[in-house]
């Protein structure tokens, strides 16, 4: 299923050197994408993962590339070392839940909406996850926002109107 993703993934976003795409390091079942981050980043795009700096704050994206020192984050999750605070051109997100207005679920705690909330030029978001995560609605509340340009699941593609 992940490589079907990855496909998928390949006909959505053509990498190009300069480009800046945030993706994510894999946690509680997510799409595992890190083949297809070494891809991009071997095409010439910065391959950026976000990082948790404290709890309840935006996140920030920093250069990763295959082999790069990485530390467990405040989550636990793998994050860079080193590295600047880039903005990305383009942010894929994973998906545990999507709703056909493309409000999305994640693994909690609101990071993606703060982060894209501040932007004043929002990249293109992709959500990614497995067909099961498709449901009715996620009863969205006043500060979730809308975020997928594309949800890309194993079964379909839909691009927000």
């Amino acid at each position: 299923m992940t490589q079907t993703l990855s496909r998928a993934l390949d006909t959505l976003i053509a990498p190009q050197k300069g480009m800046k795409i945030a993706v994510y390091w894999p946690i509680r079942g997510e799409p595992d994408l890190r083949d297809w981050m070494a891809r991009v980043q071997a095409a010439g795009a910065t391959v950026l993962l976000p990082v948790v700096l404290e709890k309840n704050a935006p996140l920030v994206f920093r250069p990763w590339f295959p082999g790069c020192k990485m530390v467990r984050g405040i989550w636990n999750i793998p994050v860079p070392t080193n590295g600047p605070d880039l903005i990305p051109d383009v942010v894929v997100t994973p998906l545990l839940g999507v709703d056909d207005a493309c409000f999305r679920l994640g693994n909690g705690g609101g990071y993606y909406d703060r982060t894209l909330a501040q932007f004043d030029l929002l990249p293109r978001v992709v959500g990614v996850g497995f067909a099961d995560c498709r449901i009715p609605t996620i009863f969205p509340m006043p500060w979730d926002i809308p975020m997928e340009d594309v949800i890309l699941t194993d079964g379909s593609v839909q691009h927000r109107l």
